[in-house]
C-alpha cells in the first residue's frame, strides 16, 4: 500500500512532530487546524525543532519543511493522521468528514492516547481502513509507536501502518483496542499515585521526581512528565481508563483536577506541578 502524501490534522506538539517525521522521510505533508494561527506556530516549532537537529547532524530543515504544505481543510490523501483534543466526540466528527472527503482507499488514522479506535472506526463507511498511530512526545526524539487495531480494523491496513512506522524510523508496537492501550493503562497509574504522593505531603514534587529518575533510572519523573503532557491531558485519559475499566484506582486525583480547574496545565500554560519560564 503506498502511503506517500499524508494528511495531519492538528498542528499542536504532537501534530507538528508527526508531521516533521513524515516529512523528514521524504513523503508530502499536508498541514491542517482548523484554529487561527495553529499552523503557523506549528511550523515555527518544526523549523526549531529540525534546527537542533541538523546541529546534530539531522536533515537540512529547508528540505523538510518544503514538503510541509498548510491546508485549509481536509483535502485528498492516502493517509490522515489524527492529532487534535483528546476528546472522542470530536475526534468522531473529524473522522466523519475525513470519511466523506478522502478517497476509499484511504487509512484513517488517529495519535489518541486512550480513546477505543473501535469507536473511531464504527463513525466511518471504512471501519476496516481506521488503526490508531500513537506517537510520543517529543515525536521526533522518542522511537516508539503504538499500533491500535480496532476490532473491525483490516490486517492490510495493520501491516501498512507498522511498515510505515519502521520507514519514519519508528519501532511499532502492536496492541489491542482496550482503554489506554498499553502505555498510558500502565503510566497513568503511576502519574496519579504520584499526584496522590505529593497531595497527601509524603514529599515534595522535585523529591518525588527524583526518586524516579535515580531510583528507578527513568528519564524524567512522573510530574514534571505529567507537566509536559499536560494535566488536562492526563486527566482526560485517566476519566477514559475510569470509565473503560470501571475500577476507582484510575479515577484522577483531586490535586490533578484543581490545577487543571485552576489553569495550571505544565508546560504549556507556563505552570503546572513546577513553574516554566
Amino acid at each position: 500500500m503506498i502511503l506517500e502524501r499524508v494528511l495531519v490534522v492538528g498542528a499542536g506538539q504532537m501534530g507538528a512532530g508527526i508531521a516533521q517525521v513524515v516529512a523528514a522521510s521524504g513523503r508530502a505533508v499536508l498541514l491542517h487546524d482548523t484554529f487561527p494561527g495553529a499552523v503557523e506556530r506549528g511550523l515555527a516549532a518544526i523549523e526549531r525543532s529540525l534546527g537542533k537537529l541538523h546541529e546534530k547532524g539531522g536533515p537540512e530543515p529547508g528540505a523538510v519543511l518544503a514538503r510541509i504544505t498548510p491546508v485549509e481543510e481536509i483535502t485528498e490523501a492516502e493517509l490522515m493522521i489524527e492529532a487534535i483534543v483528546e476528546h472522542a466526540d470530536t475526534k468522531k466528527e473529524l473522522f466523519r468528514a475525513a470519511d466523506d472527503a478522502l478517497p476509499a482507499g484511504a487509512i484513517l488514522a488517529s495519535n489518541t492516547s486512550s480513546i477505543p479506535i473501535t469507536e473511531l472506526a464504527a463513525a466511518t463507511s471504512r471501519p476496516d481502513r481506521v488503526i490508531g498511530m500513537h506517537f510520543f512526545n517529543p515525536v521526533p526524539v522518542l522511537a516508539l509507536v503504538e499500533v491500535i487495531r480496532a476490532d473491525q480494523t483490516s490486517d492490510e491496513t495493520a501491516e501498512a501502518i507498522v511498515a510505515l512506522a519502521r520507514e519514519l524510523g519508528k519501532t511499532p508496537a502492536e496492541a489491542n483496542d482496550f482503554p489506554g492501550f498499553v502505555s498510558n493503562r500502565i503510566l497513568m497509574p503511576f502519574v496519579n499515585e504520584a499526584a496522590y504522593a505529593l497531595m497527601e505531603g509524603v514529599a515534595e514534587a522535585e523529591a518525588i521526581d527524583t526518586v524516579a529518575r535515580l531510583g528507578f533510572a527513568h528519564p524524567m519523573g512522573p510530574l514534571a512528565l505529567a507537566d509536559l503532557i499536560g494535566l488536562d491531558t492526563c486527566v482526560a485519559i485517566m476519566e477514559v481508563l475510569h470509565a473503560g475499566l470501571g475500577d476507582p484506582k484510575y479515577a484522577p486525583c483531586p490535586l490533578l483536577r484543581r490545577h487543571v480547574a485552576a489553569g495550571r496545565l505544565g508546560r504549556k500554560s507556563g505552570l503546572g506541578f513546577y513553574e516554566y519560564g
